[in-house]
């Protein structure tokens, strides 16, 4: 019973993460075998915030280990959010009880590794900051990025 209720919660925390198209990336060092490092861009909607779009680009590892899926890619990354249309929150978020919500998962290592995007909002400013930073099961990295976008009359 508790595994189900472990495995049902896990579930359902990861359908309100948005996920990423990607846009586009570059090649940083060329490989022999497997594909190449680069940098990769992608961009992803805010799933409780309609029209904010952000994007992010982040480092992928390439070579024979980065084609199977267990290279560990490193913990740099950007963020910009941009304001896309009429920003509408939620009651939730307006009143601070979605502060720190994780918008944003990426898997960059086979098990430990994840690239997460968290928001919070600034009522005072009428601000939305998102967060992008790397952390393992075991130590995280300090590498962050941030963006904030300010609520704006939309015309």
């Amino acid at each position: 019973m508790k595994y189900s209720i472990l495995f049902l919660t896990t579930v359902l925390s990861a359908l309100s993460v948005a996920h990423a198209e990607e846009i586009g990336s570059v090649d940083t060092v060329f490989k022999l075998i497997g594909p190449d490092h680069k940098i990769v861009v992608e961009a992803f909607d805010d799933p409780d915030v309609k029209n904010v779009t952000c994007y992010l680009s982040r480092a992928k590892t390439g070579g024979i280990k980065g084609g199977l899926g267990l290279a560990e890619d490193t913990s740099d990354a950007a963020i910009s959010c941009q304001q896309t249309g009429p920003v509408e929150l939620s009651e939730a978020i307006s009143t601070g009880k979605k502060e720190g919500e994780v918008v944003f998962k990426k898997r960059t290592s086979l098990v430990f590794k994840k690239l997460q995007v968290v928001r919070f909002y600034d009522k005072k400013r009428n601000t939305l900051a998102y967060l992008a930073y790397s952390d393992k099961l075991v130590d995280g990295s300090p590498k962050n990025a941030i963006s904030a976008v300010p609520i704006m009359p939309w015309k």
